[in-house]
């Protein structure tokens, strides 16, 4: 049986992951290495919780010790997405991701080495690439250029986790994706602040001229690509991962307003990001070609699932709003979770 340590696996896009993980494969059992931060549930697995094949660990992966702990329990392999990840609140403090999203990567690498890991999956984001102009792609081998304290941290650990490969051999994939959406994201992201927003007949933000171009992908679609990219990526190689699904910001809205039968005098316009990438978009080729990734969700199916999901949850939205869902931690383990 193989056992994969997944970090941050309470998060948006772990918590998918895990689901997915076990439900796909017997012979998997993984433990999950998750913080707890504010972005963190552990009620997003409670279907899962007394699965044999599953393990919660509460730990902070800039804990050398406590990732020690967890690799020494057997452990073939790691997949790494625990981050701060949230550009906003990189702007108003950096502090917090250069500490996760540097020194915890550094800290989980050296233990990867140390107790022989056989795969390590580092789980990043396109916005390393920086900005694109009106035309083209972000491919593997496009340089790095991030423009915020957040892609900036998230490209430091790339360069990071790809410097231990050249110089120890440690066994580093890194895959790249774009925008992802879809059910149990926390509410600050764009699409789901602006699904509980209207939900709530409240104004939704959009910045700037709302103009800039990202490119969206399903978060199952893009645990697909993780997941392959596990089993099959090559060692030492980045694999990027997106939807093909331009849309710029004011258009998304519109969309969501549309769904949802709410009027355009909900917009609210602000002032636009520090910084702001104007546009994103992903070329995933590579990962198609070599590892037989495809996308199975459109972004019209996964948008009116992804509405569908939260107004099914609103018990869940709320309880995030709230904030409400750390209790969840002390009621399940006695003591209070961070």
């Amino acid at each position: 049986m193989s056992r994969v340590l997944v970090t941050g696996g309470c998060g948006f896009i772990g918590s998918n992951f895990i689901r997915q993980l076990l439900a796909g494969d017997e012979s998997v059992s993984v433990i999950n290495f998750d913080a707890l931060t504010y972005a963190g549930n552990l009620a997003n697995l409670e279907d899962v919780a007394k699965n044999p094949r599953y393990q919660f660990i509460h730990g902070d992966i800039t804990n050398r010790d406590a990732v020690r702990a967890a690799l020494a329990q057997n452990v073939d392999s790691v997949i790494h997405f625990a981050a701060e990840s949230h550009v906003d609140r990189s702007i108003q403090d950096s502090g917090p991701f250069i500490r996760t999203n540097v020194m915890g990567t550094q800290i989980l690498l050296d233990a990867v080495r140390e107790f022989h890991i056989s795969r390590y999956v580092h789980v990043s984001t396109d916005e390393v690439y920086g900005s694109l102009g009106p035309t083209g792609l972000f491919t593997e081998e496009t340089p790095l250029h991030p423009n915020s304290p957040y892609s900036a941290s998230k490209a430091a650990s790339d360069m990071l986790a790809m410097a231990y490969h050249h110089t120890f051999g440690t066994p580093v994939i890194i895959t790249r994706c774009s925008n992802n959406y879809g059910p149990y994201q926390f509410p600050e992201k764009l699409i789901p602040l602006f699904i509980s927003n209207l939900m709530r007949d409240e104004s939704v933000p959009v910045y700037g001229d709302g103009l800039q171009i990202r490119d969206w992908i399903h978060v199952l679609d893009h645990n697909a690509g993780v997941e392959l990219v596990w089993r099959k990526g090559r060692v030492g190689e980045v694999y990027n991962l997106g939807g093909r699904c331009e849309k710029t910001n004011l258009e998304l809205t519109h969309t969501l307003l549309d769904l949802l039968g709410k009027p355009k005098s909900l917009i609210r316009y602000v002032a636009d990001r520090p910084g702001h990438d104007r546009r994103y978009a992903i070329d995933c080729s590579k990962i198609e070609q070599e590892l037989g990734w495809t996308q199975r969700w459109t972004f019209e199916d996964g948008l009116r699932d992804t509405i569908a999901w939260y107004q099914a949850n609103t018990a869940w939205v709320e309880t995030i709003r709230s904030g409400e869902y750390r209790n969840y931690y002390e009621r399940q383990y006695g003591r209070r979770a961070g």
